[in-house]
Protein backbone atom coordinates (compact mmCIF):
# COMPACT_ATOMS: atom_id res chain seq x y z
CA UNK A 1 0.00 0.00 0.00
CA UNK A 2 1.07 3.75 -0.57
CA UNK A 3 1.67 4.98 2.65
CA UNK A 4 -0.15 8.20 3.80
CA UNK A 5 1.62 11.42 4.91
CA UNK A 6 0.50 12.63 8.16
CA UNK A 7 -0.56 16.07 6.31
CA UNK A 8 -2.35 14.41 3.56
CA UNK A 9 -5.27 16.77 3.02
CA UNK A 10 -8.65 14.33 3.58
CA UNK A 11 -10.16 15.63 -0.02
CA UNK A 12 -6.57 14.01 -1.95
CA UNK A 13 -7.07 10.61 0.02
CA UNK A 14 -7.65 7.77 -2.32
CA UNK A 15 -10.96 6.82 -2.83
CA UNK A 16 -12.24 3.37 -0.32
CA UNK A 17 -12.55 1.51 -3.38
CA UNK A 18 -8.86 2.40 -4.40
CA UNK A 19 -7.45 1.73 -0.79
CA UNK A 20 -9.09 -1.68 -0.71
CA UNK A 21 -7.52 -2.50 -3.73
CA UNK A 22 -4.37 -1.70 -2.90
CA UNK A 23 -4.50 -3.88 0.60
CA UNK A 24 -5.88 -6.81 -1.45
CA UNK A 25 -2.48 -6.66 -3.18
CA UNK A 26 -0.29 -6.09 -0.16
CA UNK A 27 -2.72 -9.28 1.57
CA UNK A 28 -2.38 -11.29 -1.26
CA UNK A 29 1.61 -10.32 -1.93
CA UNK A 30 2.02 -11.27 1.96
CA UNK A 31 -0.24 -14.83 1.28
CA UNK A 32 -3.05 -13.74 3.20
CA UNK A 33 -5.69 -16.35 1.81
CA UNK A 34 -8.52 -14.67 1.40
CA UNK A 35 -7.06 -11.02 0.77
CA UNK A 36 -10.18 -9.00 -0.45
CA UNK A 37 -12.52 -10.31 2.08
CA UNK A 38 -9.78 -9.28 5.06
CA UNK A 39 -9.53 -5.93 3.61
CA UNK A 40 -12.91 -5.16 3.20
CA UNK A 41 -13.65 -6.23 6.70
CA UNK A 42 -10.46 -4.40 8.07
CA UNK A 43 -12.48 -1.27 6.27
CA UNK A 44 -15.68 -2.29 7.73
CA UNK A 45 -14.18 -2.45 11.43
CA UNK A 46 -12.40 0.74 10.60
CA UNK A 47 -15.84 2.65 9.58
CA UNK A 48 -17.58 1.19 12.14
CA UNK A 49 -20.60 -0.36 9.64
CA UNK A 50 -21.01 -3.71 8.13
CA UNK A 51 -19.11 -4.69 5.32
CA UNK A 52 -22.58 -4.61 3.07
CA UNK A 53 -21.97 -0.48 3.75
CA UNK A 54 -18.53 -0.12 2.51
CA UNK A 55 -19.69 0.98 -1.04
CA UNK A 56 -21.61 4.24 0.30
CA UNK A 57 -18.39 4.98 2.39
CA UNK A 58 -15.53 6.79 3.01
CA UNK A 59 -12.52 7.16 5.14
CA UNK A 60 -10.81 10.45 6.63
CA UNK A 61 -7.27 10.98 7.01
CA UNK A 62 -7.32 9.24 10.55
CA UNK A 63 -9.16 6.56 9.53
CA UNK A 64 -6.90 6.18 6.43
CA UNK A 65 -4.20 5.68 9.02
CA UNK A 66 -5.85 3.51 11.19
CA UNK A 67 -6.47 1.11 7.78
CA UNK A 68 -3.10 1.13 7.00
CA UNK A 69 -1.65 0.29 10.12
CA UNK A 70 -4.17 -2.63 10.21
CA UNK A 71 -3.17 -3.92 6.95
CA UNK A 72 0.10 -3.79 7.69
CA UNK A 73 -0.08 -6.23 10.81
CA UNK A 74 -2.65 -8.41 9.04
CA UNK A 75 0.02 -8.56 5.93
CA UNK A 76 2.67 -10.00 9.10
CA UNK A 77 -0.36 -12.27 9.36
CA UNK A 78 -1.52 -11.51 12.71
CA UNK A 79 -5.19 -13.21 12.30
CA UNK A 80 -8.21 -10.79 11.37
CA UNK A 81 -10.14 -11.29 14.54
CA UNK A 82 -7.19 -10.05 16.20
CA UNK A 83 -7.28 -7.02 14.68
CA UNK A 84 -10.75 -6.75 15.05
CA UNK A 85 -11.29 -8.15 18.68
CA UNK A 86 -13.97 -10.11 17.44
CA UNK A 87 -14.83 -14.10 15.30
CA UNK A 88 -18.65 -14.75 14.67
CA UNK A 89 -20.05 -17.63 15.24
CA UNK A 90 -23.35 -18.96 14.56
CA UNK A 91 -24.56 -15.43 14.58
CA UNK A 92 -22.63 -14.52 17.48
CA UNK A 93 -19.56 -12.01 17.77
CA UNK A 94 -17.47 -13.48 20.34
CA UNK A 95 -14.61 -11.63 22.01
CA UNK A 96 -11.41 -12.72 20.59
CA UNK A 97 -7.31 -12.11 21.33
CA UNK A 98 -4.07 -13.19 22.30
CA UNK A 99 -4.33 -16.81 24.34
CA UNK A 100 -7.73 -18.26 23.09
CA UNK A 101 -7.95 -20.31 20.06
CA UNK A 102 -10.49 -18.32 17.29
CA UNK A 103 -13.41 -20.59 16.79
CA UNK A 104 -13.80 -22.03 13.17
CA UNK A 105 -17.33 -21.82 11.06
CA UNK A 106 -16.71 -25.72 10.87
CA UNK A 107 -17.49 -25.84 14.47
CA UNK A 108 -20.82 -24.40 13.89
CA UNK A 109 -22.01 -27.85 11.92
CA UNK A 110 -21.89 -29.25 15.47
CA UNK A 111 -23.79 -27.22 16.99
CA UNK A 112 -26.69 -27.23 14.09
CA UNK A 113 -26.57 -31.56 15.25
CA UNK A 114 -26.70 -30.83 18.75
CA UNK A 115 -29.71 -28.18 19.22
CA UNK A 116 -32.38 -30.76 17.73
CA UNK A 117 -31.06 -33.23 19.99
CA UNK A 118 -31.34 -31.15 23.66
CA UNK A 119 -33.92 -31.51 25.83
CA UNK A 120 -36.43 -28.37 27.11
CA UNK A 121 -34.46 -27.51 30.29
CA UNK A 122 -31.70 -30.34 30.17
CA UNK A 123 -28.04 -29.82 30.98
CA UNK A 124 -25.23 -29.40 28.43
CA UNK A 125 -21.40 -29.22 29.05
CA UNK A 126 -18.68 -27.98 26.69
CA UNK A 127 -15.69 -29.26 27.28
CA UNK A 128 -12.49 -27.42 26.15
CA UNK A 129 -14.63 -24.41 26.03
CA UNK A 130 -12.08 -21.95 24.57
CA UNK A 131 -14.12 -18.96 24.21
CA UNK A 132 -17.09 -20.33 24.64
CA UNK A 133 -18.19 -20.69 21.54
CA UNK A 134 -20.48 -24.10 21.32
CA UNK A 135 -21.72 -23.29 24.82
CA UNK A 136 -22.66 -19.69 24.27
CA UNK A 137 -24.14 -20.68 21.18
CA UNK A 138 -26.32 -23.46 22.35
CA UNK A 139 -27.31 -21.60 25.52
CA UNK A 140 -29.10 -18.47 23.30
CA UNK A 141 -30.78 -20.56 21.13
CA UNK A 142 -32.38 -22.81 23.95
CA UNK A 143 -32.40 -20.56 27.12
CA UNK A 144 -33.77 -23.38 29.59
CA UNK A 145 -30.60 -25.02 29.20
CA UNK A 146 -28.01 -25.63 31.78
CA UNK A 147 -24.87 -24.54 30.01
CA UNK A 148 -21.34 -25.38 31.64
CA UNK A 149 -18.37 -24.74 29.44
CA UNK A 150 -15.16 -25.66 31.10
CA UNK A 151 -11.60 -24.19 30.64
CA UNK A 152 -8.31 -24.47 32.45
CA UNK A 153 -6.10 -22.11 30.67
CA UNK A 154 -5.25 -18.99 32.76
CA UNK A 155 -5.15 -16.84 28.95
CA UNK A 156 -8.33 -18.24 27.33
CA UNK A 157 -10.48 -17.58 30.86
CA UNK A 158 -11.10 -13.65 30.36
CA UNK A 159 -11.79 -14.33 26.92
CA UNK A 160 -14.59 -16.76 28.22
CA UNK A 161 -15.57 -14.94 30.94
CA UNK A 162 -16.16 -11.82 28.76
CA UNK A 163 -18.45 -13.94 26.04
CA UNK A 164 -20.49 -15.14 29.25
CA UNK A 165 -21.24 -11.98 30.71
CA UNK A 166 -21.95 -10.58 27.26
CA UNK A 167 -24.00 -13.46 25.68
CA UNK A 168 -25.27 -15.97 27.76
CA UNK A 169 -24.91 -14.99 31.47
CA UNK A 170 -26.36 -18.32 32.94
CA UNK A 171 -23.80 -20.19 31.61
CA UNK A 172 -21.72 -21.54 34.28
CA UNK A 173 -17.86 -21.18 33.81
CA UNK A 174 -16.29 -24.20 35.58
CA UNK A 175 -12.48 -23.63 35.73
CA UNK A 176 -10.73 -27.44 35.64
CA UNK A 177 -8.97 -29.89 34.08
CA UNK A 178 -11.21 -32.19 31.74
CA UNK A 179 -9.48 -35.22 32.96
CA UNK A 180 -9.76 -33.96 36.87
CA UNK A 181 -12.45 -36.50 38.52
CA UNK A 182 -13.69 -34.19 40.59
CA UNK A 183 -14.97 -31.83 37.32
CA UNK A 184 -18.65 -31.38 38.36
CA UNK A 185 -19.19 -34.21 40.18
CA UNK A 186 -22.87 -33.38 41.34
CA UNK A 187 -23.85 -33.77 38.04
CA UNK A 188 -22.36 -37.24 37.45
CA UNK A 189 -24.64 -39.69 34.97
CA UNK A 190 -27.48 -36.82 34.78
CA UNK A 191 -26.18 -34.63 31.96
CA UNK A 192 -27.96 -34.44 28.79
CA UNK A 193 -25.08 -33.81 26.50
CA UNK A 194 -21.46 -33.31 26.11
CA UNK A 195 -20.12 -31.38 23.38
CA UNK A 196 -16.51 -30.90 22.41
CA UNK A 197 -13.65 -28.97 20.23
CA UNK A 198 -11.14 -30.13 21.57
CA UNK A 199 -6.85 -29.93 20.61
CA UNK A 200 -7.08 -32.62 17.70
CA UNK A 201 -4.65 -31.90 14.91
CA UNK A 202 -1.52 -34.17 14.66
CA UNK A 203 1.77 -32.61 16.20
CA UNK A 204 3.49 -32.96 12.69
CA UNK A 205 0.81 -31.31 10.95
CA UNK A 206 1.83 -27.67 8.15
CA UNK A 207 -0.52 -25.23 9.69
CA UNK A 208 -1.05 -21.79 8.60
CA UNK A 209 1.12 -18.65 9.89
CA UNK A 210 -1.48 -17.06 11.74
CA UNK A 211 -2.50 -20.73 13.50
CA UNK A 212 1.51 -21.80 14.11
CA UNK A 213 2.50 -18.18 15.70
CA UNK A 214 -0.95 -17.15 17.17
CA UNK A 215 -3.48 -20.13 18.36
CA UNK A 216 -2.36 -21.55 21.63
CA UNK A 217 -0.21 -24.51 20.77
CA UNK A 218 -1.99 -26.51 23.05
CA UNK A 219 -5.20 -25.43 22.17
CA UNK A 220 -4.57 -26.80 18.67
CA UNK A 221 -2.37 -29.90 19.17
CA UNK A 222 -2.32 -32.94 20.57
CA UNK A 223 0.60 -35.16 20.11
CA UNK A 224 1.53 -37.81 17.58
CA UNK A 225 -1.86 -38.50 16.12
CA UNK A 226 -4.08 -35.81 17.32
CA UNK A 227 -6.02 -38.03 20.08
CA UNK A 228 -3.72 -37.33 23.01
CA UNK A 229 -6.92 -35.99 24.64
CA UNK A 230 -9.73 -37.78 23.62
CA UNK A 231 -9.51 -40.94 26.08
CA UNK A 232 -10.25 -38.04 28.45
CA UNK A 233 -12.69 -36.40 26.86
CA UNK A 234 -14.30 -39.91 26.38
CA UNK A 235 -14.13 -41.00 30.09
CA UNK A 236 -15.39 -37.48 31.45
CA UNK A 237 -18.31 -37.79 28.96
CA UNK A 238 -19.02 -41.25 29.78
CA UNK A 239 -19.56 -39.97 33.76
CA UNK A 240 -21.38 -36.61 33.46
CA UNK A 241 -23.84 -38.33 30.68
CA UNK A 242 -27.10 -40.07 31.97
CA UNK A 243 -28.32 -43.02 30.12
CA UNK A 244 -28.97 -41.92 26.49
CA UNK A 245 -27.05 -38.68 26.85
CA UNK A 246 -25.15 -37.86 23.68
CA UNK A 247 -21.94 -36.70 22.73
CA UNK A 248 -20.39 -35.07 20.00
CA UNK A 249 -16.71 -34.09 19.39
CA UNK A 250 -14.98 -31.98 16.79
CA UNK A 251 -11.80 -33.82 15.52
CA UNK A 252 -9.10 -33.98 12.64
CA UNK A 253 -10.17 -34.80 9.46
CA UNK A 254 -7.76 -37.75 9.44
CA UNK A 255 -9.34 -39.11 12.63
CA UNK A 256 -13.35 -39.47 10.92
CA UNK A 257 -12.38 -43.64 11.75
CA UNK A 258 -9.87 -43.57 14.81
CA UNK A 259 -12.47 -41.80 16.91
CA UNK A 260 -15.25 -43.63 15.95
CA UNK A 261 -13.26 -46.91 16.98
CA UNK A 262 -11.46 -45.37 20.41
CA UNK A 263 -15.48 -44.50 21.38
CA UNK A 264 -16.35 -48.29 20.93
CA UNK A 265 -13.50 -49.22 23.02
CA UNK A 266 -14.61 -47.90 26.19
CA UNK A 267 -17.99 -50.07 25.83
CA UNK A 268 -19.39 -47.12 27.56
CA UNK A 269 -21.27 -45.53 24.08
CA UNK A 270 -23.13 -46.73 21.28
CA UNK A 271 -25.28 -45.13 17.82
CA UNK A 272 -21.65 -44.11 17.32
CA UNK A 273 -21.33 -41.85 14.16
CA UNK A 274 -18.72 -39.90 12.38
CA UNK A 275 -20.26 -36.93 10.24
CA UNK A 276 -18.41 -34.85 7.73
CA UNK A 277 -18.23 -31.46 6.90
CA UNK A 278 -19.58 -28.85 3.64
CA UNK A 279 -16.61 -29.92 2.15
CA UNK A 280 -16.89 -33.84 2.60
CA UNK A 281 -14.53 -34.10 4.98
CA UNK A 282 -14.96 -36.23 8.02
CA UNK A 283 -15.30 -33.22 10.88
CA UNK A 284 -17.32 -34.65 13.63
CA UNK A 285 -18.08 -37.58 15.98
CA UNK A 286 -21.38 -38.19 17.98
CA UNK A 287 -22.44 -41.57 20.16
CA UNK A 288 -25.06 -42.16 22.58
CA UNK A 289 -23.91 -43.14 26.37
CA UNK A 290 -25.17 -46.79 27.02
CA UNK A 291 -26.87 -48.04 30.55
CA UNK A 292 -24.74 -49.52 32.92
Amino acid sequence: MHRLEDDTPEEQLPTLSATIAAATRTLAAAGVASPRADAELLAAHVLGVPRSRLATAALTRAQAAQFERLVADRATRVPLQHLTGTAPFYGLELAVGPGVFIPRFETELLVEWALPHLRPAGSVVDLCAGSGAIGIAVATQLQDLQVYSVERSDRALPWLRENVARLAPHVRVVVSDISDISLLADLAGTVGAVLCNPPYVPEATKVDVEVAEHDPHDAVFAGPDGLALMPAVARTAARLLRPGGLLAIEHDDTQGESLPALLRTTARFEAIEDHRDLAGRPRFTTARRVAD
